[in-house]
C-alpha cells in the first residue's frame, strides 16, 4: 500500500521534497526492475549481467525511506503516474521480452553508479544528513570497490550477450524508451514540487529531518533534480547514459536515435 499516484506528501521544504520524491519513485522503479531481474537471472539473455550484490538498490532505498519517513514509510510515499507507467513497462518487459531487460538495467545501474557520488553530496548538503551515511544508502555501492573497472566488466559482459541484429535493434529501442521514461518521471516529480510550492502543500517526514531545513533547501532540491537529469541527458558530462553508451557497440547509435542536442535536451527543465 502507498499514497495515491498524484499526491505529494505534506509539511517539508520544497528542496527536501524534491529529494524525497526522487527516492520514493526510485524505490518503486527498482522494486519492479529487481523483481524482473530475479525472474530472469538464469535466462541466458540476462544471466551474464546479473550482479545483485554489486548493483541491486531496493534494500538500500528501503533503508533510506525508513530513515526519512519512519517505520510506516510504505504508507507515506507517493507513486506518481509517470512512475507507475515506468513500473508497468518493466514488468511487461521482464515477463514478455526478457531479452530487453538489459536495456533498463544498464540505463539505471550504470548511471547511478557513475553519478552516485555527485548526487550523494547534493543530497547530503540539502538535507544536512550526518556524515555517518544515514539517508544515503542508495548512493553507496559497497560491493563495487572500483567503479571504473566494474563498469568495464559490465560493458564487456553486455557486449558478449548473444543477440542477432534484429534483437540488438530492439534493445536499442528499449534503451530509448527507458531513457524517456526516466525523463518523464523526473518531469512529473518537478511538477509535483511546483504544485506544492503554488498550493502551499508541504511534506511530512520525520521530525528530526524537518528540523534540519535550511533556507537554500529549495535551490539544493532543484540542483538535485537537475543533476539526476544530467545523468541521463548530457553527452558532454562524464555521467549518465549518453557518454556511457558510446563504449557499447550496439548502443553506438543511441545518441542519434534519442537526439542529443535536439529539443528533447534543449528544453529548459528547471526555469
Amino acid at each position: 500500500k502507498h499514497s495515491g499516484c498524484n499526491n505529494a506528501p505534506s509539511n517539508v521544504p520544497l528542496g527536501t521534497l524534491s529529494i524525497l520524491l526522487v527516492t520514493a519513485s526510485l524505490y518503486f522503479i527498482y522494486s519492479a526492475l529487481e523483481e524482473e531481474i530475479e525472474r530472469n537471472k538464469d535466462n541466458p539473455v540476462y544471466a551474464p549481467v546479473y550482479f545483485p550484490a554489486e548493483l541491486h538498490r531496493k534494500a538500500a532505498l528501503e533503508e533510506d525511506l525508513k530513515y526519512f519517513y519512519g517505520r510506516n514509510w510504505r504508507e507515506e510515499i507517493p507513486c506518481p503516474e509517470a512512475t507507475q507507467k515506468y513500473v508497468e513497462r518493466l514488468h511487461y518487459v521482464g515477463r514478455n521480452h526478457p531479452e530487453l531487460l538489459v536495456a533498463h538495467a544498464y540505463t539505471r545501474y550504470l548511471g547511478d553508479l557513475s553519478g552516485g557520488q555527485v548526487l550523494k553530496k547534493i543530497a547530503q548538503k540539502a538535507l544536512q544528513l550526518p556524515s555517518t551515511g544515514e539517508g544515503l544508502a542508495f548512493f553507496t555501492f559497497d560491493g563495487v570497490s572500483n567503479a571504473t573497472k566494474f563498469k568495464q566488466l559490465y560493458r564487456s559482459r553486455m557486449n558478449a550477450l548473444e543477440m542477432d541484429l534484429a534483437t540488438k535493434k530492439r534493445v536499442l529501442e528499449e534503451a530509448k524508451k527507458a531513457f524517456l521514461l526516466n525523463i518523464q518521471v523526473f518531469e512529473a516529480l518537478q511538477e509535483l514540487v511546483s504544485k506544492s510550492q503554488e498550493n502551499g502543500h508541504l511534506v511530512q517526514p520525520k521530525a528530526d529531518l524537518r528540523a534540519r531545513s535550511v533556507n537554500k533547501s529549495y535551490e539544493h532540491g532543484k540542483t538535485f533534480l537537475k543533476a539526476v537529469l544530467h545523468l541521463l541527458a548530457s553527452a558532454d558530462h562524464e555521467l549518465g547514459i549518453a557518454q556511457a553508451t558510446e563504449a557499447i557497440p550496439f548502443y553506438a547509435d543511441l545518441l542519434t536515435e534519442v537526439g542529443v542536442g535536439s529539443d528533447v535536451y534543449r528544453r529548459d527543465w528547471f526555469p
